[in-house]
């Protein structure tokens, strides 16, 4: 969660919310990185999880993700947790909950969705503090005219 935080840190220069997101094996390997660069990159699906896959994918040469962690500052979106399921990343790690979007067990629960052919255990609540405060931050930042 260290490195997803450093990954959400660094949005800042962009000012695209402090999301960040890593993928690492089962060894603990780090296979891929992501921040949210929808402002950066004008892109609707620019979001750090999906960013972390497409580049856990490239190093693995396929998109199959078995045996893989996805680490993510924030729960995922609808689209960011039907990308987890797709992938068939087994677990999630997560920070900051997200009861307004938050589709890892808040608002819906996509990736645990016994209908769809993968599920994924999630672990809510990983340094959640230091996640939401960077959150925090940056929306009182934009509340304040900053």
């Amino acid at each position: 969660m260290r490195q997803a935080l450093v990954e959400a840190e660094a949005c800042r220069s962009s000012g695209d919310v402090p999301v960040g997101a890593v993928v690492v094996d089962a060894d603990g390997t780090l296979l891929g990185t992501g921040r949210n660069e929808r402002e950066a990159a004008g892109d609707p699906t620019a979001h750090a999880e999906v960013l972390a896959l497409r580049a856990a994918a490239r190093a693995r040469g396929g998109w199959r993700l078995d045996g893989c962690t996805l680490v993510v500052t924030l729960e995922p979106c609808t689209m960011c947790a039907g990308a987890i399921v797709l992938a068939r990343v087994p677990r999630l790690l997560l920070g900051a909950w997200d009861p307004r979007y938050g589709a890892a067990g808040s608002l819906r629960d996509v990736v645990r969705d016994r209908r769809l052919n993968h599920t994924v255990e999630v672990v809510g609540g990983v340094l959640e503090q230091e996640c939401r405060a960077l959150l925090d931050g940056f929306f009182a930042g934009r509340r304040d005219g900053g």
